[in-house]
């Protein structure tokens, strides 16, 4: 049972009658006691013709998924089972991450009836959003009182990451066209495929020029070749604790799902084969043996629900992992932060085990206002901050030398560049008969 503001006013009402009538009479304590029991009296007396909220039945309509800044809408469908009329406030009790529009809502339902409660949720935080319970509380027709219950009715609505990146898709896939030979010659390189013959035109590297075809038509030709196809792509994402900054108002480990989505959704118009698996010291998810649009559905609905660690990674398990998903020479790709020296040495001393069989990119956030505050140094505290940001700058590009002297390459960029700078370097690496 609950008591509401109309019983406490009610309650409130009788002090001033019963301090005339104790000054007039004496004696206060029993007519304060009568207006006191009159109150309860009405108060059970309300609760007692109160609809019961264990009446009614509830059912929920909700999408499964959603992605990161859209909204959904949740319908509430209560149907009262009871002979009486429900005069109820009702509850939604969903996380507030999930930013329900209006939690709390006002109905009446007759006996029989059916009421439907509906509110638009627009999640700010990737992950299972959920809503176990149904807060009911049922009023009396004074509206003293009410009866409340809390209704089993279990929601879940998954955020998805947002994919902001796909914007950078289309340019990306002209130029990868290009390359493979829709909009342009072919090119020729080291571990590329034969595709076909076409005339010699001046420029053309003579070491293409195919002999016993110029033999047969009596013309210089030449063979074109385009990036080999089915290659792998392995993609490694830190949830360790550096993914948990916050760089450009958005988590580390969110723009290396960014920066993956775009990459996958490349290489699997490409031809290649990408698998995806998030470590720290133990899986938080993996996506294998999936590719085409099924590729981005399972990764966007695997990663969703991975959130950074507080522990550290596990560098020297990462070369297992990568053997557990392939046998073959890949691109590996490692999402990671390398803006500390000291955390980066478990990365620098597994790489050469990963660049003696792969090709090794190592992908990381640079934080924009720590190269803006390289040129801000117009009050003391501004050049203190200068000599502080500059010193991180030169820890990155020291980290990025000994990445590079083990043999894999570096990607960084701010959180809004990196996925289609490592888009553009994926181009690059295919441009140039690497993979």
């Amino acid at each position: 049972m609950a008591v509401t503001g109309w019983f406490v006013a009610l309650v409130a009402l009788g002090v001033v009658p019963v301090v005339a009538v104790g000054q007039a009479t004496g004696s206060a304590w029993p007519v304060l006691a009568a207006w006191l029991a009159l109150c309860l009296v009405l108060l059970v007396f309300d609760v007692v013709l109160a609809g019961s909220p264990r009446r009614l039945s509830v059912e929920r309509s909700l999408p499964d998924r959603v992605r990161l800044g859209e909204s959904v809408t949740s319908t509430l469908l209560i149907t009262n089972r009871g002979r009486r009329t429900v005069r109820a406030l009702v509850r939604d009790a969903w996380q507030p991450s999930a930013r329900a529009s209006l939690p709390r809502q006002r109905l009446v339902i007759p006996p029989a009836e059916r009421r439907a409660v509906s509110q638009q949720l627009q999640p700010f935080r990737r992950g299972d959003r959920m809503s176990a319970q149904v807060i009911v509380r049922a009023f009396g027709p004074l509206r003293l009182g009410a009866r409340q219950a809390a209704l089993s009715a279990p929601g879940r609505l998954r955020v998805l990451p947002p994919f902001n990146a796909r914007k950078h898709l289309p340019s990306r896939l002209a130029r990868l066209r290009e390359l493979d030979g829709s909009s342009a010659v072919m090119v020729r390189g080291q571990g590329t495929e034969f595709d076909s013959l076409r005339e010699y035109v001046r420029g053309d590297d003579v070491r293409s020029i195919d002999w016993r075809a110029t033999a047969r038509r009596q013309d210089l030709v030449v063979r074109t070749w385009r990036p080999e196809r089915d290659r792998r792509v392995v993609i490694v994402i830190d949830t360790g604790r550096t993914s948990a900054a916050r760089i450009d108002n958005e988590p580390r480990i969110d723009t290396s799902f960014e920066a993956s989505l775009l990459l996958a959704a490349l290489a699997t118009r490409a031809g290649d084969r990408v698998d995806v698996v998030a470590f720290d010291r133990r899986v938080r998810g993996r996506v294998q043996g999936a590719n085409g649009p099924t590729l981005l559905s399972r990764m966007v609905d695997t990663l969703a629900a991975v959130d950074p660690e507080l522990i550290e990674m596990d560098w020297d398990a990462v070369p297992g992992q990568v053997r557990d998903i392939t046998a073959h020479r890949a691109l590996v790709v490692l999402l990671t932060s390398i803006d500390a020296p000291g955390a980066s040495q478990g990365l620098l001393s597994v790489l050469p085990q990963l660049t003696q069989k792969h090709l090794v990119v190592v992908a990381s956030v640079t934080d924009p206002d720590v190269v803006a505050a390289v040129s801000q140094r117009d009050r003391r505290d501004d050049v203190y901050r200068a000599a502080s940001a500059e010193r991180s700058l030169l820890d990155i590009t020291r980290v990025s030398a000994a990445i590079r002297h083990q043999g894999a390459d570096v990607v960084t960029g701010a959180p809004a560049d990196l996925p289609p700078a490592l888009s553009d370097h994926y181009i690059a690496l295919k441009a140039a008969g690497r993979l």
